[in-house]
């Protein structure tokens, strides 16, 4: 077998990272709107799409520069709202 070339080392890197935020989230220990969250799914993502563009996979770079973009704009807004890591609370329409 032999040994991971570049772009296959930081894809794997940005995959467990995303796959951490999931699972953390999954297990309600880490909240969807706490920073780490976000940066593990920006950091992630951002490392995913860099991998996809290097092996020239351009339905990927798509998806995961989409993501770690809209990762970014949410861990602004948390950073820029004083790093509040409460969900914002909705209010339901009576029925």
């Amino acid at each position: 077998m032999s040994s991971l070339s570049f772009p296959e080392f930081i894809g794997f890197a940005g995959v467990a990272l995303l796959l951490i935020a999931f699972f953390l989230n999954l297990f309600k220990l880490l909240r969807a709107d706490h920073f780490a969250y976000l940066a593990l799914n920006m950091i992630g993502a951002g490392l995913a799409c860099l991998s996809s563009y290097l092996i020239a996979f351009m339905p990927f770079v798509l998806l995961e520069g989409t993501w770690a973009l809209v990762a970014a704009v949410a861990l602004a807004r948390n950073i820029t709202r004083g790093g509040s890591n409460r969900a914002r609370e909705t209010t339901k329409a009576p029925r």
